[in-house]
């Protein structure tokens, strides 16, 4: 497969070192694209849950791609998010082609983009943290359930579906919470000049024109790569919401990387940022 050449490539809610993570299609989405700056917007690594029992070698060589990819020439803005935010401690902080920061702003053939995680927005994680991260286990826990349903459906020859979205959608207030974190950025964005808005954090892919009495701003949000498997794409003075298809890689070489040297330092080295953000 070619590689498409692409202005600008964002991706949020990795979660890498969780059941949930969808690691192997992350690594064939990002083999069969060259873009000019990857955008990392938050919860690449997961950090909150991170344990050193579960960390398959997919999920390193996620870590080792993007650094060859760097390497190769792509600028990597690494936006930190709530599950990565031992980060912050590390804020401003640039490595080669590779930087780390809060939020970005950037102009896009002479409009103002946004780029931030959303994290900012939610009370649950500003207020009550513990409840926050028991929020995560509990959704990680569901997901690793989802696939063993889903195993049975297919099996059985039925139709795959996803349990935390039927829960999101089926409940009022989660709802609502998607709505107004959509409201509250975009009105955020327009009264501060920006012509987009680019965030994470909900796990809800959405690209949607937003209005408001002080003027208008295209809203943006790159889902995840638990459920959704999704990313933006700004290509040519347009953006597209893109949606894995694993019909689309079909005939696709499989992915091999040699991770043996990177292993244990790429593990240290969170161990080492958990340590260093409980100082």
């Amino acid at each position: 497969m070619k590689k498409r050449n692409i202005d600008l490539v964002v991706i949020s809610d990795v979660h890498l070192g969780t059941f949930g993570c969808h690691a192997k299609e992350l690594l064939l989405y990002l083999d069969s694209i060259s873009p000019k700056h990857l955008i990392l917007n938050g919860d690449i690594v997961d950090i909150w849950q991170f344990r050193k029992r579960y960390f398959p070698k997919t999920h390193l060589e996620v870590i080792k791609k993007i650094i060859d990819m760097s390497a190769q020439g792509t600028r990597v803005t690494y936006i930190t998010g709530n599950h990565d935010e031992m980060l912050r401690k590390f804020s401003d902080v640039s490595m080669g082609r590779i930087a780390i920061v809060d939020k970005l702003v950037l102009e896009l053939d002479g409009k103002k983009a946004w780029f931030f995680h959303g994290d900012v927005f939610d009370a649950s994680i500003q207020n009550a943290k513990w409840l926050a991260k028991l929020g995560g286990w509990g959704y990680d826990v569901l997901i690793l359930l989802n696939r063993f349903v889903n195993w049975w459906l297919l099996k059985f020859k039925q139709e795959k579906f996803s349990l935390s979205k039927k829960i999101k959608n089926s409940v009022k207030k989660a709802v609502k919470h998607i709505q107004d974190f959509e409201q509250v950025a975009a009105e955020l964005a327009i009264d501060n000049g920006y012509k987009y808005v680019i965030c994470g954090h909900i796990h809800q892919p959405q690209v949607v024109r937003k209005v408001t009495k002080n003027g208008t701003c295209l809203y943006l949000n790159s889902g995840d790569w638990v459920e959704n498997l999704t990313a933006l794409e700004y290509h040519k003075k347009r953006w597209e919401l893109i949606n894995f298809n694993p019909e689309d890689y079909k005939n696709k070489p499989k992915i091999t990387t040699d991770t043996n040297n990177t292993v244990k330092s790429m593990l240290a080295a969170i161990t080492i940022t958990q340590k260093t953000a409980a100082k």
